[in-house]
């Protein structure tokens, strides 16, 4: 009688996407700050400490998508098929929400407030860079899990 062979042990998905999300998200979170006119008048500390607070908002935008994404996919590993459908629905989950929140936060709340530096999308006034930040990070955060795990092709998507 022989032993089954021992299957390694993989962390959830989200695991590997919110800690490769966080170093991207706080570095962004980091270099973007001379960006944002509250950030330029703080102490360093506590400049850090609201970097720290966007990136974990950041997190739960990619949690959304990410499962927002899972439920398109028909899985929660969506990001190792071969398709566009989920990637998609990824994306797009992450930006309308990155767009919403900066609009409720910039222009209604006031909750922070752009430098004279920052690019603004035309009509909506949101900023560029946190449009940018959702794109660039989550593209990089993606490969970097196709890596991780093996292809699935899959002849539905």
């Amino acid at each position: 009688m022989s032993l089954p062979a021992k299957v390694p042990y993989r962390l959830a998905p989200e695991v590997d996407l919110l800690v490769l999300s966080f170093l991207g998200h706080f570095t962004w979170e980091i270099l973007q700050a001379p960006l944002f006119a509250s950030l330029g008048k703080t102490d360093h500390f506590v400049g850090i400490a609201i970097c720290l607070q966007a990136t974990f908002g950041d997190l739960a935008i990619a949690l959304a998508a990410f499962w927002g994404a899972a439920f398109v996919g028909k899985g929660r590993d969506w990001f190792a098929r071969t398709g566009s459908v989920a990637p998609a629905a990824f994306f797009a989950i992450g930006l309308l929400a990155t767009v919403g929140l900066e609009y409720l936060h910039a222009e209604l709340t006031g909750r922070w407030a752009y430098d004279g530096v920052m690019p603004l999308l035309p009509f909506i006034g949101t900023g560029l860079s946190p449009i940018l930040q959702w794109v660039f990070v989550p593209m990089l955060v993606l490969w970097y899990m196709r890596r991780l795990k093996p292809r699935i092709v899959n002849p539905r998507q």
